[in-house]
Order: structure tokens, then C-alpha cells, then sequence
């Protein structure tokens, strides 16, 4: 832990962790409003999931081109200009009478206007710290990034199910709102300038350990948000036994984070936090009950982070600067298009077999995120005793003051 203590304290650090939390603090919270308020209007579980998958699909085309056009026009007005229509979109679907077609398009809005705070933030990480802090740097900022989904789905339950749906998803908007001006404001994001990159749209997925991390990425979470869809349909709206055991999953991912962060990443790294994470879930499927799915998505959660520490670290190492935020767009696509496959499947599998569906899925996706890494170990980079750090653009990197 004392190594996380120096990150810490190195100048900046602490300020940018938890400013980019607060402005993602809505992603643990908008997915869940969404599926409880689109339920309650329609009373399937299908039509939300659909709204919960047209809108990860507008997240996963805007991830790699938002976080291109950072590079061309500055991070600071891409990010205004999303933050202020993709809170427009959310208070629409919060406020106004939908047909589930409209709220679909909402949501794809929405998605295709999420402000591109994890690939900025991701980007500035090595200009912040030395070489040998970046790989705990990913794993505090892998395990830090549960606090959303601890606490998030606990006051999105809550809020939704004692006040209002409606108000579950104004209180995310606010959130919104707050952390993406205390995230744009932050000064890192005046010191530090993505230069423009050289290569077309999408060559960077070339590169077969940003490939692996989109792919593994697509895999994990659409099992999370396959195991997310199943634990609302178990417990409803009444009370908020879902949050909780939601909130326990992500208590799973932080202390895997923390306590799997020093561990060296070889080429057997992401295959085998990905098996945890497939053991816990297929566990899962067995029974219902409350006690059971806590103690068993708990050990699942403890792959999480571990798993999302090694990719943010395999694809740092394997890209120049001026690519990392087009690479991290691409690994964010895939993990968005990992959460509209996860929910639109689980949704319909809870219509058709009931709430044991969604795990069934969910246990598909995480056995094949074993699989896939333990097929391309050859082209996972061995970072034990290497530098994690972007590969240095041949031109200087303009650093301004702020």
C-alpha cells in the first residue's frame, strides 16, 4: 500500500482522481435509472434493455472519434461540448413522455455525447507520474473507479424506488453537471496537450494488444452488465436489496484492485483475474437468494479491476502518446459494446427464463474472456520489469502552463 501513498502525494494526482470520479460518477448510476425508469413506462424488461443498448451503442461510436477530435481541438472544448448536449438527453428522457422507439434515440444521443473523461484522463496518467508509478497508478485509478459502482447503484435504487424513477435520473444529470466542471476546470488538462495524430481512424486497433484489450474489454463488461440486468430482475423495485448486492460486487472489484494491483503482469495476467471473474459468476447461477449472490458475485468482483488495470497498462505500453486517446476510445468502445450486448441479451433472456437468464449470459461472456487471452498470450505484452509508459512520439510534446 505504501506505494499508493506516494501516488498520492505526487502533485496532482489526487486532484484529477477524484475530479474524473465525480465526472464519471453518473455512469454508475445512469445504466440502472434507465432500466428502472424505462421498465416501470413500458413493463418489459426487453424494452430497456433496448434503451440501455442503443445508448452504449452511441457511447461506443463517439469513444474513439471524441477522443480523436481531443487531439485536434483541445481536450477542454470537445469535453464542453458533449457534457452540455449529453445532459440535455438525459433530462429528455427523465422529463418527457416516450414511446420506447424515442427513448432509443434519446438514448443513442445521449450515448454518442458522453463527455470522453476516461480516455482524457488515461492520456494525461504518464505525463503525471514517472515510469515506474504508472502500472499502480492504472490499478489505484482501476479499483478507485468501484467507488462508482459501489455507491451508485445503492443511491440510484434508492432514489428511483423511494422518490421517483424520474429523480434517480436528475440526480445523475446534477452529478453530471458538477464532476464534469470540476474535471474540465482541473488544470492538468491546461498542461498537458494531445498532439495531433499522424495515422488514419482505427489503425491504432493494429496494434494486437490494443485489439486484446478492446476484445477482452467487450467480454468483461458485457458480463457485468448482464450480472447488473439479472440482480434487478431478482430483487425489483421494492426495496434495496439490488443496490446492495450490486454495491457488494463492485466492493469485490476495489479490494481485487488494491490488493492484485502490485502483482507483475506477464502473458497469463488478463486470463487469469478473467477466470475469477468467470468462477464467481458461474457460481452465481445456482440460486437467487440474497446471501448466496452477494458471497458469490463478491469473489466475480474480485477480477474486475485487476483485469481492467492489465489492459489500461498492456495498451500503454504498446502505442505512441499521440494515439493513447484514440487506443483508450477503442478499448471504451468495445467495453460499451460489451454492456448493449450484456443488457439487450439479459433482457431477454429474464423475459423468456426469468431472472437465472441474465446469469447464464453472463457466465457465457466471462468463460469466453478466459478463453480469448489464453488463444493470444503470444501477443500479450510482458511487462514484468518494463516501463508501462507510451512509446515517445518522434516530434516534442508541446507541455503549457495553466
Amino acid at each position: 500500500m505504501g506505494s499508493y501513498s506516494e501516488l498520492l502525494k505526487t502533485s496532482g494526482v489526487a486532484r484529477i482522481i477524484a475530479a474524473q470520479l465525480a465526472a464519471r460518477f453518473p455512469s454508475g448510476m445512469l445504466s440502472l435509472a434507465f432500466l428502472l425508469h424505462v421498465e416501470q413506462q413500458t413493463g418489459s424488461y426487453g424494452a430497456a434493455g433496448l434503451v440501455l443498448a442503443a445508448t452504449s451503442i452511441g457511447q461506443a461510436i463517439a469513444g474513439p472519434l471524441t477522443s480523436r477530435l481531443m487531439g485536434q481541438l483541445g481536450m477542454r472544448p470537445v469535453l464542453v461540448t458533449t457534457l452540455l448536449v449529453c445532459v440535455a438527453a438525459v433530462i429528455a428522457i427523465a422529463v418527457l413522455p416516450l414511446t420506447v422507439p424515442l427513448y432509443m434515440a434519446i438514448g443513442f444521443t445521449a450515448g454518442l455525447s458522453t463527455p470522453p473523461v476516461q480516455p482524457a484522463v488515461r492520456t494525461i496518467y504518464p505525463k503525471m507520474v514517472n515510469s515506474r508509478q504508472l502500472t499502480p497508478l492504472f490499478s489505484l485509478d482501476a479499483s478507485a473507479q468501484e467507488i462508482i459502482w459501489v455507491v451508485g447503484p445503492v443511491v440510484t435504487t434508492f432514489v428511483s424506488t423511494q422518490i421517483g424513477t424520474e429523480w434517480g435520473i436528475l440526480l445523475a444529470a446534477a452529478i453530471m453537471i458538477g464532476g464534469g466542471t470540476w474535471f474540465i476546470a482541473s488544470p492538468e488538462l491546461g498542461r498537458v496537450r494531445i498532439p495531433r495524430s499522424k495515422r488514419r481512424l482505427g489503425v491504432v486497433l493494429t496494434r494486437p494488444p490494443v485489439l486484446l484489450a478492446t476484445v477482452v474489454g467487450f467480454l468483461l463488461i458485457g458480463a457485468a452488465a448482464a450480472i447488473e440486468a439479472g440482480v434487478v430482475a431478482v430483487f425489483g423495485h421494492d426495496g434495496a436489496n439490488a443496490g446492495i448486492v450490486l454495491g457488494i460486487f463492485s466492493i469485490g472489484s476495489l479490494a481485487g484492485g488494491l490488493f492484485l494491483g502490485h502483482v507483475p503482469i506477464g502473458p497469463w495476467s488478463t486470463a487469469r483475474r478473467m477466470f475469477i471473474v468467470f468462477a464467481g459468476t458461474a457460481l452465481a447461477a445456482f440460486s437467487m437468494d440474497f446471501w448466496w449472490l452477494a458471497v458469490t458475485l463478491f469473489i466475480a468482483g474480485i477480477g474486475i479491476a485487476p483485469a481492467l488495470a492489465v489492459l489500461f497498462a498492456i495498451v500503454s505500453a504498446s502505442v505512441k502518446f499521440s494515439d493513447t486517446a484514440e487506443a483508450y476510445g477503442w478499448v471504451g468502445t468495445g467495453q460499451l459494446i460489451g454492456a448493449a450486448l450484456g443488457s439487450a441479451l439479459a433482457g431477454f433472456l429474464i423475459d423468456g427464463y426469468g431472472p437465472v437468464g441474465a446469469f447464464w449470459a453472463a457466465g457465457v461472456l466471462a468463460f469466453v474472456g478466459v478463453v480469448v487471452p489464453v488463444l493470444a498470450r503470444r501477443w500479450h505484452p510482458d511487462l514484468r520489469g518494463r516501463d508501462a509508459s507510451p512509446i515517445p512520439d518522434t516530434e516534442p510534446v508541446p507541455v503549457t502552463p495553466s
